[in-house]
């Protein structure tokens, strides 16, 4: 079992008012997540196990590495003995399951590998949780984080609510769908305390630049070609990363047991009307002439399956726990533009030889 530099008793050593473990933590979503309970949450002993797969990066973390209640161990959520180690050494009484295989492009290629981590890993961990607790499961709680993926695709109208049908069209929102599923089925059939989450396209700092925004940018930077799906007429309802923590938390500590929550950002753009912005705040952060960055577009062929509009009806989660996303997409976008072109050396960092022999598999011949 891996660990930081921290022993194999960190975090043992005192009395915790809670032990929570957070399933990919490393990654984008997860590590804000993970920096949000360790910083708000003093008092809480934060295991974070993440596999360290490509888009997992202890370097998202080095802000809260060093924290009293923070630990690290290296690992993945399919393997059965570890997870049984792990709840017996840190007795946790939450789980916010996060640790996923995420990105669409990638399910196509090896569907395999994300029904390995999103179907298996899930009912692993959900088993492990069971056996630890034992039907005591006073005060105890089981967070899944899934996608609105799952429901498939909307036309021009309409939006997705907690009762829309499940109709996922990839490999990927397949996975995270049957996942879905196995969570709800733990708590019909063995009562497990369970909570779900369907949440729309989240975008900020730390975000693996395979995924549009963190990409683009790094594109213009580079005055590479900014490849585009079809005509980008695709359009997505973008949530800024940090209302999405705040989501998680309200949820976690006051969402109702076997209950599903959408979250969205009241955000619907275009893909297309997404690079355009962001090819006018990188030309205006970086000084270059008006218009620059636009001349790079690339229209490449559509991707198979490439679902119309995702749009989130996320007045349940308004109207029973208080939640509203409190950054507006300008003023998140622009804030994300200033970290990545501030952070260059880790954008730099995360882009390796292995990333660009899948961007270029995936975009190269297009």
């Amino acid at each position: 079992m891996g660990m930081t530099e921290k022993p194999a008793s960190a975090g043992l050593s005192r009395e915790w008012a809670h032990r929570l473990l957070i399933t990919g933590g490393a990654g984008f979503i997860g590590s804000h997540v993970v920096r949000h309970w360790v910083r708000r949450y003093p008092e809480t002993l934060v295991v974070n196990l993440d596999a360290l797969t490509y888009a997992g990066n202890l370097e998202n973390l080095r802000d809260v590495e060093n924290e009293p209640n923070y630990v690290f161990v290296k690992g993945d959520i399919g393997d059965a003995a570890l997870l049984a180690r792990l709840f017996e050494r840190y007795a946790f009484d939450g789980v916010i399951h996060l640790a996923a295989e995420s990105h669409v492009d990638r399910s196509i290629t090896d569907p395999m590998a994300f029904i390995r981590t999103n179907v298996m890993g899930t009912a692993q961990l959900l088993h492990a949780a069971k056996q630890a607790w034992n039907g005591a499961y006073a005060g105890k709680r089981f967070y899944h984080i899934s996608t609105d993926e799952v429901y498939g695709s909307l036309g021009e109208t309409g939006y997705f609510t907690e009762q829309t049908p499940y109709s996922p069209r990839s490999p990927y929102s397949a996975a995270k769908a049957s996942s879905d599923h196995f969570v709800r089925a733990f708590f019909h059939t063995y009562g497990l305390p369970v909570v779900l989450s369907n949440c729309s396209n989240n975008y900020g700092p730390y975000q693996f630049p395979e995924k549009l925004i963190p990409l683009v940018i790094h594109n213009i930077r580079h005055r590479k070609p900014l490849p585009v799906y079809g005509k980008g007429l695709n359009v997505r309802d973008w949530l800024f990363v940090g209302d999405h923590v705040a989501a998680i938390d309200a949820i976690f500590h006051h969402g109702r047991l076997g209950e599903t929550y959408n979250i969205g950002g009241h955000s619907e753009r275009r893909n297309i009307d997404i690079v355009k912005t962001l090819c006018r705040l990188v030309d205006e952060r970086l000084g270059r002439p008006a218009g620059e960055a636009e001349g790079l577009i690339t229209f490449v062929q559509d991707r198979a399956g490439h679902d119309l509009r995702y749009a989130i009806d996320a007045s349940r989660l308004e109207n029973e726990l208080g939640w509203k996303p409190a950054m507006t997409f300008e003023a998140g976008m622009a804030l994300t533009v200033d970290w990545y072109l501030d952070n260059g050396a880790w954008l730099e960092s995360v882009t390796s030889g292995a990333y660009q022999q899948y961007y270029e598999k995936q975009y190269g011949n297009r």
